[in-house]
């Protein structure tokens, strides 16, 4: 089966195709991109043209889910809930920083990306499974539910953690196509699409406006 995968949890923009029968898989990423919303389809039709497929080719769908900030988290969910609906094919979602410890060595693992506030998403994982959050916290206020013995962080907030972690063996790691697939259970019904965006949005709605007192009330 040729799977569809997609992760916008991150500034990086993940699209991928993996062939589960063989294993192989094809990535296009665009590092470092805040426009997921302009380049997420076009993104997508170049990476079946490259493969030499089409949509019609598909068999499913996998999406990170975070947790990661709500825009970006917006943007790949919802496109990836629309192409499966459009081509009738069911849409995994699954924990992007599963993902991510997915590719690391073994061992007792830390997976933490950029929540901006100067904060970050964080989970623990011990023998290949999440044992702890996703949460979100400041680097240096963080408090692990065990020991770790690997971590990967940006590299820019790498030196907000504390001194104990920062010792530890570094990696800068974002999700990719085979590991997205290689946490989804694709044998099993698809569950609803639940976004991790673990605290409120930055838009909030702006607070209602006092009535003068000039203003008669009108009862309808």
């Amino acid at each position: 089966m040729l799977v569809l995968a997609i992760d916008t949890s991150t500034p990086d923009l993940v699209t991928g195709l993996v062939d589960t029968s063989s294993g192989r898989a094809h990535d296009r990423v665009i590092p470092g991109t805040r426009a997921h919303n302009e380049q997420l389809t076009p993104t997508v039709r170049a990476l079946l043209a490259e493969a030499d497929v089409t949509f019609a080719d598909l068999g499913a769908i996998v999406v990170g889910c975070g947790p990661g900030p709500f825009t970006g988290l917006r943007v790949g969910m919802a496109s990836a809930a629309a192409f499966g609906d459009a081509l009738g094919i069911p849409v995994h979602g699954v924990c992007s920083h599963d993902a991510i410890a997915r590719r690391l060595p073994p061992g007792a693992a830390l997976v933490a990306t950029d929540a901006r506030r100067r904060e970050i998403y964080w989970a623990t994982y011990a023998e290949g499974e999440r044992s702890g959050g996703p949460g979100v916290d400041k680097p240096a206020e963080l408090v692990l539910p065990h020991d770790v013995a690997l971590v990967s962080v940006p590299e820019h907030l790498a030196a907000q953690l504390p001194a104990a972690l920062q010792e530890l063996p570094r990696h800068d790691l974002r999700p990719d196509a085979a590991a997205l697939v290689a946490v989804a259970d694709l044998d099993a019904p698809p569950e609803p699409l639940v976004p991790l965006y673990l605290r409120r949005p930055d838009a909030t709605p702006p607070k209602p406006v006092p009535r003068s007192a000039a203003l008669p009330e009108v009862t309808l």
